[in-house]
């Protein structure tokens, strides 16, 4: 096995173990206590100092290293990435149905294709939290289906298939009366509990189907949620194996994993809200820094903004810029946008050139056709709300914000390892 097989299989378990933000926060959790990271909570006094540690808010995890021999003024390397994926989620009241079916009331969750919804055995996934303030992690077997409608009864289907997102996106998950059946009883029990204790969840639909690994020469990985989890199990797999660094121009290596990505990021664990400022301030200040220090820390510090981006498809070449051809297995993309939907600028782009050469990884340039509107990321958040340079980059994909995207299985590994060497690199990027 190859090292770029051996840690798409590892990717393959995060994201099976992660349907939802809540699991991938806490899974990057378990990951970094294994690797000796400690836990600290926001409402708890900090020490300060040199250490590893993380913090997880919701569904945001935030984890860093602080070398030795850090100062007021030590810079940030920090990779940014989101741990939540396009899917639907669990309304208000959840148990609807009709005509002898039980179905689930869900509303839409950022972009999903919902065609590569259907027809798909769906768990239910996310935290539940009881009247006392508890919170539980819960995660079904295969519960529910969105049934597509058979071609007998819609001849015209392959002509052009539209969804009516309120109509036709409620999945069924039983027969029977929804008014003597309750949704909420099995993820009730799914955490040990009854379903008058749960005051209040935030649960999203998952796909079950396990990732896989195929192509005529094993070169394609196949799974739900690679946008963004691609780019978080890259952030954590480098920070856990990145080069000890004790002189002095170690760089603070920050991981920040937000939440609320695909809807904007407009919350407290989004990449809008104060979770990343916060904790740099906690961490500069238990270094003793004042206002000019970290201003100045900041003022040479670097953000990797890493969220996947479009591979090239071979039956619509015509959507893509005609000079600019990203593949899978090229290496991962450098995301570039004149209107600054992407925060990538020249003298970023050099230094992410010089990272991949001296991690000997290849890299590839992305760009939108002028007639196709672009998307953006957390790094135009991060550097607006900072003002520490950022770049954009991230993992090649075809059939992104499906059920089930596409990757190439050496992308998320040279991806690592340009992460690996930004954790480890002296602070010398650009200013």
């Amino acid at each position: 096995m190859t090292a770029a097989h051996a840690q798409i299989a590892d990717l393959g378990a995060y994201v099976s173990a992660s349907p939802s933000s809540f699991h991938a926060a806490h899974q990057g959790g378990v990951r970094l206590e294994a690797a000796g990271f400690t836990r600290l909570h926001e409402a708890d006094a900090w020490d300060g100092g040199p250490g590893r540690f993380y913090v997880i808010r919701d569904g945001a995890l935030i984890a860093w290293i602080t070398p030795p021999s850090a100062t007021e003024t030590t810079v940030f390397h920090i990779l940014g990435a989101h741990t939540d994926s396009p899917s639907f989620k669990l309304k208000p009241k959840p148990t609807i149905g009709r005509h002898g079916w039980l179905q689930a009331g869900v509303e839409i969750y950022g972009g999903p294709l919902l065609n590569s919804w259907l027809d798909r055995e769906l768990a239910l996934a996310g935290r539940v939290v009881t009247h006392d303030g508890a919170e539980h992690l819960v995660h079904t077997g295969p519960l529910l289906r969105f049934p597509q409608l058979a071609i007998h009864l819609d001849r015209s289907v392959n002509d052009g298939l539209k969804l009516d997102k309120q109509q036709h996106m409620n999945p069924v998950w039983g027969l029977g009366d929804p008014a003597r059946a309750d949704l909420l009883q099995i993820l009730a029990v799914d955490a040990d509990l009854e379903a008058r204790d749960i005051g209040g969840f935030d649960v999203v639909v998952a796909d079950t189907q396990q990732p896989r690994v195929f192509g005529a020469d094993g070169e394609f990985f196949a799974s739900g949620r690679l946008d963004n989890l691609s780019s978080v199990h890259a952030g954590l797999t480098a920070l856990i194996q990145a080069t000890r660094n004790d002189a002095g121009s170690a760089p603070i290596a920050v991981l920040a994993a937000f939440d609320h990505e695909e809807v904007g990021s407009g919350s407290r664990s989004g990449a809008s809200g104060p979770f990343l400022e916060d904790m740099l301030h906690r961490i500069s200040a238990g270094l003793g820094a004042g206002e000019e220090q970290r201003r100045r820390a900041f003022a040479s510090s670097f953000c990797v903004s890493a969220d996947a981006g479009h591979a090239v498809h071979p039956n619509y070449a015509e959507r893509h810029d005609p000079a600019n051809h990203p593949v899978l297995g090229g290496g991962p993309l450098l995301k570039i946008n004149a209107n600054q939907r992407y925060t990538t600028d020249a003298p970023g782009a050099a230094y992410w050139a010089r990272l991949c050469r001296d991690a000997g990884a290849p890299y590839q340039e992305f760009v939108s056709n002028n007639v196709m509107p672009c998307g953006s990321t957390i790094g135009p958040l991060t550097a607006t709300r900072l003002g520490i340079r950022t770049i954009d980059v991230g993992v090649p994909l075809l059939s992104m914000h499906s059920a089930r995207e596409l990757c190439g299985v050496e992308d998320p590994y040279q991806l690592t390892r340009v992460a690996r060497r930004f954790f480890s690199v002296p602070q010398d990027p650009v200013s």
